[in-house]
């Protein structure tokens, strides 16, 4: 199974969402099943119906959190160092076509978005700039066409996604 990387800040996000789930959402909802239960006939009983609809969005969910965190590979950009794009990097970018300077992170999947300058690792982008190096020129196909930036400079920090 493939690893996931993440930085700590993702993987303390999902693993609060899995304790609240777990110890908040899971035994409401088992409350709500009971207490639904109690009015009689469970065919037409809508609060039962949507009350065991919500515990299923639940269980999936701790499911899905669950695997995530199980293969979750947690790297601290503060940890790291060097003049090389890999997961974790902040990445000061010229866009050649328009001469717009942008910085973007390197994250997660779960932590990614773009208005914020949180750039997935397995973007076009993310996987075009990885093992270059500050200084160096490169095309990348993304969807909306080939891209030419200049990477003008690489810090590794720590990256709050929240």
């Amino acid at each position: 199974m493939e690893r996931h990387p993440m930085t700590p800040a993702s993987y303390r996000k999902l693993a609060a969402e899995l304790d609240r789930l777990k110890t908040v959402e899971r035994p409401a909802i088992s409350a709500a099943i009971e207490e639904a239960r109690a009015h009689g006939d469970l065919r037409e009983n809508a609060e039962y119906h949507a009350a065991k609809d919500k515990q299923g969005h639940i269980e999936a969910r701790i499911r899905v959190l669950e695997t995530k965190i199980a293969l979750s590979q947690v790297i601290d950009p503060a940890s790291l160092s060097g003049a090389v794009v890999r997961f974790g990097a902040t990445v000061t970018l010229l866009d050649l076509d328009n001469d717009e300077e942008m910085t973007l992170s390197i994250v997660g999947e779960d932590e990614a978005d773009f208005k914020k300058g949180l750039l997935n690792y397995a973007s076009p982008i993310a996987r075009g700039l990885f093992g270059k190096e500050e200084g160096e020129e490169v095309s990348i196909e993304a969807p909306a066409g080939t891209r030419n930036f200049e990477i003008l400079k690489v810090v590794y920090k720590a990256i709050e996604t929240t």
